[in-house]
């Protein structure tokens, strides 16, 4: 089976739309020595990686902090004796050079391959993190020593930060791609993705199925709103209509998964025939849920979360409530809000457990004065607190 493939900006790759992301199949996000995991497990991803080279999933993305993707991959590769045609994977960036450079060999030797076609330094999501890959003798001039003895094809980066440092990224012209987020409930970078387009990166979408919503498990309303289609092809479809993607993550973590993506994929020539009207049916839905006026303007004077008092992460939170009222996106807001505190820079800011307890109402209320609605802000975010914030506080106080 041959999947589309999209020119990957620069770099000139031929790009199946779809690429196999190497984070959900994996035995553990422990890094394990190949000894610790079994024949079943091993097999698992044996078996995913044969079904993905059958269907034409020729590009396979990992990562250093995907557990044992990559030790299970390498064997995999070996095991198989195919080797995919692109190969993608993800070194943290670090202020020592030689510590980057140690991790990166660590890499070539869990894949076991001699040449990793797309390397990109993993979680650009802060102004240091920038720094350390584009200053003088930093990651990227290591990466450009193994450009040059062919052991690496093409430099990118993935972020999970703000549009305005992903666009200083971009701006430097010293990456061929970039990995970020960008999907239907998220389309806070589309500007970046454009930006990208002028620099002619590559553009790779990441976890649009679980970050765009925890779509293997949808709400019912999401089905009815999708209807005909599924929420994860709708997704995808939305996702891939927009030329300047060029390649999605498709994140599996058992055989079937494949399948709604490839059911995507024979409807992308039709893809405007579904696309529109799902889009009307979810902004209907969204107005009539939340009120035209809160719709409109409830994003307009938040205040970002370093300067909200206990680092409560507003915009995130609101984001999170409006997905519960609009498609009952509850288990999706509920792993995100627990994750809001303990996301480090990849989910930066805090949940709303602090509200009338360490922080007060006066106090939200002082920074959100410009915003339209203040006292409607703090009631949902009390209103979140009282769904997620107890049994958060009953796990932390188990670890």
């Amino acid at each position: 089976m041959d999947l589309p493939h999209r020119r990957f900006g620069r770099t000139n790759l031929k790009m199946p739309v779809l690429s196999l992301g190497g984070m959900r199949f994996q035995k553990s996000w422990d890094e394990l020595k190949f000894s610790e995991i079994s024949k079943k497990e091993q097999k698992k991803v044996e078996n995913i990686f044969n079904l993905a080279n059958q269907f034409g999933f020729n590009h396979i993305e990992t990562a250093k902090y995907y557990g044992t993707s990559e030790i299970q991959l390498g064997m995999a590769f070996k095991n198989t004796k195919k080797i995919p045609k692109i190969i993608q994977t993800k070194i943290p960036p670090n202020s020592d050079p030689k510590l980057f450079e140690r991790e990166l060999l660590k890499s070539f030797e869990k894949l076991q391959v001699k040449k990793i076609d797309l390397l990109a330094i993993h979680g650009i999501n802060l102004p240091e993190h920038l720094h350390h890959a584009v200053r003088d003798g930093g990651c990227i001039d290591v990466l450009k020593k193994f450009q040059k003895e062919n052991l690496i094809g093409y430099i990118g980066f993935s972020t999970h930060g703000e549009s305005s440092l992903i666009e200083k990224a971009i701006s430097t012209n010293l990456f061929d791609y970039v990995n970020l987020h960008w999907y239907f409930i998220n389309q806070t970078n589309s500007k970046v993705i454009d930006l990208a387009h002028k620099y002619d990166l590559g553009v790779f979408i990441i976890s649009p199925t679980d970050k765009g919503g925890h779509l293997h498990t949808p709400s019912e309303k999401m089905l009815e709103l999708c209807s005909p289609l599924h929420p994860i092809v709708f997704n995808d479809l939305f996702c891939l209509r927009n030329m300047n993607i060029h390649t999605i993550s498709v994140g599996i973590s058992k055989e079937k998964d494949f399948d709604l993506h490839l059911e995507a994929l024979s409807l992308l020539p039709e893809s405007e025939q579904y696309i529109p009207k799902i889009l009307i049916n979810l902004k209907e839905e969204s107005i009539n849920s939340l009120g035209l006026e809160w719709y409109q303007s409830w994003a307009e004077n938040i205040p970002n979360w370093q300067n909200t008092p206990g680092g409560i992460n507003i915009p995130v939170l609101l984001w999170l409530s409006n997905l519960i009222d609009s498609f009952d996106l509850e288990q999706f807001a509920k792993s995100r809000y627990q994750l809001l505190g303990n996301g480090s820079h990849w989910f930066p800011g805090n949940n709303a457990n602090l509200l009338d307890v360490d922080i007060s109402e006066g106090q939200l209320l002082t920074v959100l004065e410009k915003h339209i609605k203040p006292k409607k802000v703090i009631r949902k975010l009390r209103v979140l607190k009282e769904k997620f914030g107890k049994e958060e506080l009953s796990r932390l106080s188990k670890n």
